[in-house]
């Protein structure tokens, strides 16, 4: 089987366990829009039997791999960089502008996605009163999911996962968490922390030629 059958396979089986009060799930490949985006995307990308290591961010947002199914990546992107045509609304998030940049740097998307798989720690996204929330801004949730972030985190290992090395998006919260979350688990051999792009994007525009730099420095 592929790597794209085998990351197709993982997104349709998600599921979440019951939320906290007022914490809404977004799950695209639950939409078969979001899933026809996500799947022509990894055709594209995939549809081999390489190994890879993985870069995981926090929890997909509202405007990126929330609603495309394809993690740090928007509408406008999709369509403009890839030619995957779509009828959602065109509004760039910042993370992802860093992620291609950074992927530009690096070679280009062919080459980059030949070598890496993007998800995040937990997999898919959650909303509340209509913004984006982390997985660890409640307790209650951080505590609700665990169970199901383990189990996503060994799925995915059977991708083809090269386990010497996972990249951490956030070197604050998620990165204590997923390092944690190793120590307990042995994923990996090592979880390498990097700046979260929303961060750099946010706070240190003008310094994202030194932070994709150290992208580079340490993606390997």
């Amino acid at each position: 089987m592929a790597f794209a059958d085998k990351i197709l396979t993982f997104y349709r089986s998600l599921e979440l366990p019951n939320l906290p009060a007022g914490v809404d799930a977004m799950n695209p490949y639950q939409d078969a829009t979001a899933y026809d985006l996500s799947e022509q995307f990894y055709r594209r990308f995939y549809s081999d039997d390489k190994p890879r290591r993985i870069i995981m961010g926090i929890n997909p947002g509202r405007f990126g791999g929330g609603l495309t199914g394809v993690p740090f990546t928007d509408p406008l992107k999709l369509e403009q960089r890839f030619g995957i045509k779509n009828d959602l609304k065109k509004k760039v998030e910042l993370s992802a502008d860093f992620i291609y940049t950074m992927i530009d740097a690096y070679g280009g998307p062919k080459k980059f996605y030949s070598r890496y798989y993007i998800n995040s720690v937990c997999p898919l996204g959650f909303v509340r009163d209509g913004k984006n929330l982390n997985y660890y801004d409640i307790r209650e949730l951080q505590e609700a999911i665990e169970p199901f972030v383990v189990d996503s985190i060994q799925r995915q290992l059977d991708f083809g996962i090269d386990r010497k090395a996972a990249y951490c998006l956030g070197e604050g919260k998620n990165f204590a968490y997923l390092d944690k979350l190793n120590r307990q688990h042995g994923f990996f051999k090592e979880v390498v922390p990097l700046s979260h792009p929303r961060f750099i994007m946010q706070y240190k525009r003008k310094h994202i030629p030194a932070y994709v730099a150290d992208y580079l420095k340490k993606l390997k």
